[in-house]
């Protein structure tokens, strides 16, 4: 009996793979509340911002002959830009999505430098465009989680509507027998079609509602340059208080040693050579030290392993590292300087976190370097669930790679296996 129950159990790696397989399904068969409740939302408000935007643009137009016409204009993109702040508000309560607040409206002196300020601010035409987009969205948004449901419900109870309907016996016919089953298909289609649907409206606010590419380009180098200039001046804050308390102490230390070595040396005649070996073997080992702890604090300003490239400096960091990684490297061009120590530093966080939190038995480490272009990828085969921003240092280090124009990304599902990649130009 005990046999076969033992031979009927699932081993670890079965057990593992089941769970693994029904986080990755959980996904596609659930569609959260938000999604429906925003989709529900998406035919008033699709319809209202709809119904404005072409007010706003067909006002201006038949205005445009006249004194009104700017002013008009004028008024209807400031009311854009407020129904937009409400849509950013929706997008990231009910879909998760958070579209950045693009920046503020300039506001010059005089009333017609602010009139032309407005109507040359492409945050208020982006606006528009996006009430207009999110017209049929909304209406398609609004069938797929009201209209499939009761058509679903319809077909599915197509012979009873009939028979109720229509007097007199009726033969059960094709129709009948194929209703069930086509009633329950369009009612499985609701959640794909939602969820395809939340992704479209993700990405259109994203495009049309956030700050403009210029705009968000000069916030991301804004932010990169606080972030790099205040790291390095923690390290440089590090830097010197190890060499005041480590290096310094270590130096005084040594000048006390030969400066006792000297006095032992007063006496020419009768030095005491026993006192003063014991001296010098002191200095030696206080030299060593010191040595020793310069080396350690220029590795962390610039590893020596970099000396001889990526291709050098990778296999040995993976060389320490408590679980075993697979290292894969194609690197058909050397990066600038300032590069290869992102890359190798974003490694060396990357593989402590692989360490530390995902409990992994193996890892891979693969980088490439080509056509302009570095890429850095780092695999392991642990528990999943790291995110940016999840305690795991992958916010920190998101924010140096974008110092040097990086990007990061990570996929990790519950259950594994976690993938996190980096992305950097071979040149700044």
């Amino acid at each position: 009996m005990r046999g076969a129950v033992d031979g009927g159990a699932l081993g670890d790696g079965e057990a593992k793979a089941v769970t693994r397989t029904v986080a990755q399904w959980r996904p596609r068969l659930a569609v959260r509340g938000d999604e429906v409740a925003f989709a529900v939302l998406g035919l008033p408000l699709g319809v209202l911002g709809g119904v404005y935007a072409v007010a706003a643009l067909y006002g201006g137009a038949l205005f445009s002959l006249t004194v009104l016409g700017l002013p008009f204009v004028v008024a209807a993109l400031l009311g854009a830009r407020r129904i937009g702040r409400l849509h950013r508000w929706l997008v990231e309560s009910l879909l998760d999505e958070t579209v950045p607040e693009p920046a503020p409206l300039p506001r010059p002196p005089g009333m017609f430098a602010r009139g032309r300020a407005v109507l040359t601010d492409p945050v208020g035409w982006r606006v528009l465009l996006y009430l207009l987009l999110r017209l049929p969205v909304g209406v398609g948004g609004f069938l797929a989680a009201v209209g499939l449901p009761l058509g679903s419900l319809w077909v599915t109870g197509f012979p009873l509507w009939v028979r109720l309907l229509e007097p007199g016996a009726r033969p059960v016919g094709w129709s009948d027998i194929g209703a069930v089953p086509v009633g329950f298909l369009l009612l499985a289609t609701v959640p794909a079609v939602l969820r395809l649907l939340s992704r479209a409206n993700r990405s259109l606010a994203r495009t049309l509602l956030g700050p403009v590419r210029s705009q968000q380009r000069v916030r991301e180098l804004e932010t990169a340059r606080a972030t790099l200039l205040a790291e390095n001046s923690g390290r440089l804050r590090r830097l010197e208080r190890d060499l005041h308390d480590g290096t310094q102490a270590q130096l005084v230390a040594l000048a006390i040693t030969l400066s006792l070595a000297d006095d032992a040396l007063a006496d020419p005649e009768e030095p005491d050579l026993g006192r003063l070996r014991t001296l010098v073997d002191r200095a030696r080992g206080q030299t060593d030290d010191t040595i020793t702890g310069l080396r350690r604090l220029t590795r962390g300003i610039h590893p020596v392993a970099l000396d001889g490239g990526l291709a050098e400096a990778l296999p040995g960091l993976t060389a320490t590292s408590p679980v075993p990684v697979t290292v894969r490297l194609d690197l058909r061009e050397r990066p600038e300087e300032v590069i290869e120590r992102a890359v190798y530093f974003c490694a060396a966080e990357l593989l402590t976190n692989v360490a530390k939190h995902s409990d992994a038995r193996s890892a891979e480490l693969a980088v490439t370097a080509a056509d302009g272009r570095v890429r850095l990828t780092v695999r392991d085969d642990g528990r999943g669930g790291a995110s940016i921003g999840a305690g795991t240092g992958l916010a920190g280090l998101a924010e140096r790679l974008a110092a040097v124009d990086g990007v990061l990304r990570v996929d990790s599902p519950p259950g594994g296996p976690t993938v996190v990649s980096a992305e950097l130009p071979s040149r700044l």
